[in-house]
């Protein structure tokens, strides 16, 4: 062939070896598309006459497509990375992506907005977790790509949420339904409000109704009412973020109120377990003096003792149903994942 290496193209190999331009880019970047002996074939041939393989630059450049997908998370990289839910969420995401050989770009939310500049044009679209801050909102919006939506909803988008109401609700319902008319409740949420320290509502005031936590309170409330029973302000903590320490923190301060309560209703597992804690700190036996509940069904609720009754959500679920609607493996259309009551020790 009178073409040097450098100047052969992906056309004139594929004439070359008689087979198609698409089997020879898949030999290079979709190798599940061929068989072994195929793949090796080309890979062999393209070897011997020095061709190096398609240039993934001027590819992007052809089809203004990168195959990089942005995942934009609500909290610091440090954090999202610890937590067992943004866990499960990440792995459901990469699993469907890495399937098909496409590449996460992982950004915060919660950093300098000039520190991401220039992320957002280099990506193919977004799957953002968790509402974001409004400026890097307004950034992603701007793009004009994809974008799907997790735990949060934004009008002319698609998003991927779990039934936060009823799951709060149906816990909040069993909890309630044994319990004596005599015992308090005490409810250990989680970024209610803008405050950045522990505190109880009746020091602030609450975030709009569209956030998942503010969903999950309506539920305990809508289940309290149903028993005749009022949760009064001062009974309901914010916690700023779900950490063990801070869980701990709100819980000690309601079980050693006057009246102690006798159940906490907590809207994170990370929550129920440092409460947990707290108890056994106190004197306090589970489920005998106060009971507890938490929300997500991380791996930590049923190895603990005891073990933590539940809400559990799909979280993996949510990443691969986020990453198959933005592949278009899915119908584009918004859902909502029904959750499911898990009875364990901590209220049984």
């Amino acid at each position: 062939m009178s073409n040097s290496s450098s100047q052969l193209r992906l056309k004139d190999v594929a004439a070359l070896l008689e087979v198609s331009t698409a089997t020879v880019s898949n030999a290079f970047n979709r190798p599940s598309q061929l068989s072994r002996s195929l793949r090796e074939h080309i890979l062999e041939r393209c070897q011997e006459i020095g061709y190096p393989g398609p240039n993934a630059a001027a590819r992007s450049l052809r089809t203004g497509k990168t195959g990089i997908i942005g995942v934009m998370l609500s909290n610091y990289l440090s954090y999202s990375f610890s937590d067992a839910v943004a866990n499960q969420f990440l792995q459901g995401l990469a699993e469907v992506f890495e399937e098909r050989q496409f590449n996460l770009l992982v950004m915060p939310s919660r950093d300098h907005v000039e520190m991401a500049s220039g992320y957002e044009s280099f990506v193919d679209g977004f799957i953002v977790y968790g509402p974001p801050q409004p400026q890097k909102l307004a950034q992603l919006v701007a793009q004009h790509k994809s974008i799907i939506t997790v735990d949060f909803e934004i009008e002319g988008y698609v998003s991927v949420n779990v039934d936060n109401y009823r799951g709060a609700r149906a816990c909040a319902e069993y909890a309630l339904e044994n319990l004596s008319a005599e015992s308090g409740i005490a409810v250990l949420g989680l970024r209610i409000n803008d405050r950045n320290r522990v505190c109880r509502v009746d020091d602030g005031g609450l975030f709009d109704e569209a956030t998942i936590t503010i969903q999950r309170l309506r539920g305990f409330q809508a289940a309290a009412k149903k028993f005749k029973r009022t949760i009064a302000p001062k009974r309901i903590w914010h916690i700023p973020d779900n950490t063990h320490k801070l869980g701990y923190q709100a819980a000690r301060e309601a079980l050693t109120q006057d009246h102690r309560p006798g159940l906490l209703l907590c809207m994170s597992d990370r929550i129920a377990l440092g409460a947990l804690q707290a108890a056994r700190h106190l004197g306090l036996r589970v489920p005998e003096d106060v009971k507890i509940t938490g929300f997500d069904d991380i791996p930590e609720s049923h190895t603990q003792h005891p073990t933590l009754t539940t809400v559990h959500q799909q979280s993996k679920d949510k990443g691969r149903i986020a990453a198959e609607i933005f592949l278009g493996m899915r119908e584009e259309k918004s859902l909502v994942l029904p959750t499911e009551l898990i009875i364990r020790e901590s209220c049984p």
